[in-house]
């Protein structure tokens, strides 16, 4: 683990196999600039490779946003060169946190805009205070999603509703993110850290390489044909038959006992 001191961007705790990284610009409601991106970069590897570390929960600091958007600010003095290195990039991070074998689940607590939307999309799974906005307004500045949002999006909502959020640039209602399918729970504000910690524990609760291989199957399975996905499924689960996590899981069953998982 990273010396907790040196982020300057974003906090970071782990408490009972729970991890919260914790975006911390609120004066620019956490807009991702290249130092976010380094900071994020370097917390989720060192969490990816801590076994302790079973379920990583991702939130912004304050009420106002879980993050706007991308620093306008860089995004002004880019040209051509620039503009698809910096996409490039924010694709690899986000990509390092989608792939990282541990659920990321997203607590989004006001804002998530543009880039904020992307990252988002990007973790496990996304629960949303009634009083978050989302959306993608890209078009607004001449732009298109950089970070994966015109890909991740059609992919969670279906094709036209992420069209329609994609040319509009249309900003929506945590209900309606819910509707669409774009967010998975929507709780009152006030329950959204409360609501998270408790999804949390409960999937901190199982064993951490089944999670791990379900995240593996469901991920590199969405993009193969039926028959090469049922097959990497039956791979997953030759090797979680061969360990020790399952031969404990199935004793602790019979013995109807809690079992106690260590990752082997």
């Amino acid at each position: 683990m990273p010396d907790l001191n040196t982020f300057q961007t974003l906090l970071c705790e782990v408490t009972d196999n729970i991890a919260t990284v914790t975006l911390n610009r609120p004066k620019v409601l956490h807009a991702l600039d290249t130092q976010v991106f380094d900071e994020l970069e370097a917390v989720f590897t060192a969490l990816a490779a801590d076994p302790a570390v079973r379920v990583i929960l991702l939130t912004g600091s304050g009420e106002k946003a879980f993050a706007a958007g991308a620093d306008i600010n860089e995004l002004v003095a880019s040209d051509r060169t620039t503009g698809e290195a910096k996409s490039l990039r924010g694709q690899s991070v986000f990509r390092l946190i989608e792939t990282c074998g541990k659920p990321v689940l997203a607590l989004i607590n006001g804002f998530a805009l543009g880039g904020g939307c992307e990252l988002a999309l990007a973790c496990t799974l996304r629960i949303a205070s009634d009083k978050a906005r989302l959306g993608q307004p890209e078009v607004k500045l001449g732009l298109l999603p950089g970070y994966g949002g015109s890909q991740r999006l059609p992919r969670l909502t279906g094709l036209s509703a992420a069209l329609k959020l994609l040319i509009t640039g249309e900003i929506i209602d945590a209900a309606e993110a819910f509707r669409i399918g774009l967010v998975d729970e929507v709780v009152p504000a006030d329950w959204l850290l409360a609501r998270g910690h408790e999804l949390a524990r409960s999937i901190a609760a199982q064993a951490p390489l089944a999670v791990s291989a379900c995240l593996d199957a469901v991920r590199r399975g969405a993009d193969l044909p039926l028959d090469s996905a049922l097959k990497l499924e039956a791979e997953l689960f030759g090797q979680l038959c061969a360990t020790a996590d399952k031969a404990e899981g199935t004793r602790a069953f019979l013995e109807k006992r809690p079992a106690a998982w260590t990752g082997k």
